[in-house]
């Protein structure tokens, strides 16, 4: 898990500040450079071979949306920053895949990050994605570090020309695609609930040891999930505090309902913990509960064989002057008074209902 909570960054030691290098496991072979540019009547899709043939994109009056899906071609984000003036900072943090959720103002322009997430039902674990975004006048740049189809509903809304995402600047276009992570988070919260709605009846009608492993690696990732997503709720509130003039106050009014959105996914994730926590005790419990019924047991049938064993010990000392070894009916007597015995314990537990 330590792995998956912080990725190695010794490779960065003794740098100087700036230096451009990616920490992260590539994961596509080769950068996929796409654009998008409209306005509210036009709309034109490319995808290039080199990232120079993005650079008049910068100038134009219309939205151009710039999506990297690989960061590992660190030559290609070095010409990006130094073509539109990102700051070589900014450019180590998108190499950065461990990397906080944040959001910084630039003046000229608005650099955030977050994390885009995923369920894999096979392994059971979440699975995690930097995605980051630089917010110019009419222009926005997203960096992922692999291919993927989570913003193919946000392109759809732009080819449609439907809504206010054509006639609505850079800024819009980076609320729908931050909506657009979002909103993913409901389904990995929406596929945790469901696993966890399966452990509990498989709880209560059957604790095994894979039992308690599945709760423990449950725990794991409710661990992870806290790390990515509450940070996002403060960069949401920055990012409608943010007084740069980037930012539209129209779009002020939809960050706020982002906002609200990201509450309502905390409340719902710390449940969840907080129902993971208590499937720990509940285990933990059924298991003590489990060896208490076996002790009992054990307890009660040790309780009856010992004063048969005392009996069945006296009478076999073998003493010459005991009477009962020189009568007939010696023996089925002592049989018949263990059998009472037995029988006389067995009902008086009963009676104290200890079985």
């Amino acid at each position: 898990m330590t792995s998956r909570l912080v990725k190695k960054t010794s490779i960065k030691k003794g740098l100087r500040p700036g230096s451009l290098i990616y920490i992260g496991e590539q994961k596509v072979d080769k950068v996929r450079i796409r654009v998008i540019d409209y306005d509210e009547t036009n709309l034109s899709e490319h995808e290039f071979e080199n990232i120079e043939e993005t650079f008049h994109f910068k100038d134009k009056p219309s939205v151009s949306w710039i999506n990297i899906d690989g960061l590992h071609d660190i030559e290609v984000l070095r010409k990006l920053g130094a073509h539109f003036g990102i700051h070589n900072l900014v450019l180590e943090d998108i190499l950065d895949t461990n990397k906080r959720p944040t959001i910084e103002d630039y003046g000229d322009y608005i650099y955030t990050t977050l994390k885009m997430l995923y369920y894999d039902e096979e392994r059971n674990i979440i699975m995690e994605e930097q995605f980051s975004l630089v917010i110019f006048n009419q222009t926005v740049i997203s960096f992922q570090e692999s291919l993927g189809d989570t913003f193919e509903p946000v392109r759809k809304r732009i080819r449609n020309g439907k809504g206010r995402a054509r006639k609505a600047g850079s800024d819009y276009l980076a609320y729908i695609l931050i909506d657009a992570v979002i909103d993913n988070y409901f389904v990995v919260l929406e596929i945790l609930g469901e696993t966890i709605e399966g452990l509990e009846d498989e709880l209560i009608n059957d604790v095994s040891n894979e039992t308690l492993k599945n709760i423990h690696t449950l725990k794991r990732e409710m661990v992870l999930l806290r790390k990515f997503i509450w940070p996002v709720r403060e960069l949401i509130n920055e990012f409608d505090r943010t007084e740069s003039p980037l930012i539209d106050k129209d779009t002020s009014i939809y960050l706020r309902d982002l906002y609200g959105h990201i509450v309502q996914l905390i409340d719902t994730m710390e449940a969840y913990r907080d129902m993971v926590s208590g499937m720990l005790d509940t285990y933990l419990s059924i298991s003590g509960n489990k060896m208490n019924e076996v002790m009992k047991t054990l307890t009660i049938m040790a309780s009856i064989f010992i004063p048969l064993t005392f009996i069945a010990g006296l009478y076999g000392m073998n003493f010459e002057n005991m009477p009962e070894l020189h009568k007939s009916w010696g023996y089925p007597v002592v049989i018949l008074v263990m059998f009472i015995v037995a029988l006389g314990l067995v009902y008086y537990f009963r009676k104290k209902k200890w079985f």
